[in-house]
């Protein structure tokens, strides 16, 4: 896991556009319209996600359309099973030592 990818959404508009993709496919126009900042800056954030590897682009007639890849999802995905795995048996350990200090208290 690279932390580029946490700094790649950790930005709100490439999050709002990663959001609008889930959707489907979309032209610059649509994104622009729906995330509601100007051209040049949804392809800024474009490029950005294209770069990491969020989002794919294909050409279609004059158009490009972008949608988003699933591989860095589900190594994010992954990233956070292991964690989520690690915090879950942390829990149980505490819960364990709550009950056996409740037991020393009686």
């Amino acid at each position: 896991m690279h932390t580029s990818v946490f700094e790649v959404l950790a930005d709100p508009t490439r999050r709002r556009i990663v959001e609008l993709l889930r959707s489907g496919e979309h032209a610059v126009n649509d994104i622009v319209e729906k995330v509601g900042i100007d051209q040049s800056g949804v392809s800024r954030h474009l490029h950005i996600l294209h770069q990491a590897g969020f989002v794919q682009v294909h050409p279609e007639g004059p158009k490009r359309l972008y949608s988003l890849r699933p591989e860095p999802f589900r190594e994010l995905e992954t990233w956070l099973r292991s964690y989520r795995q690690s915090m879950q048996e942390s829990f149980s350990r505490l819960d364990a030592h709550l009950e056996r200090m409740k037991k020393e208290v009686k």
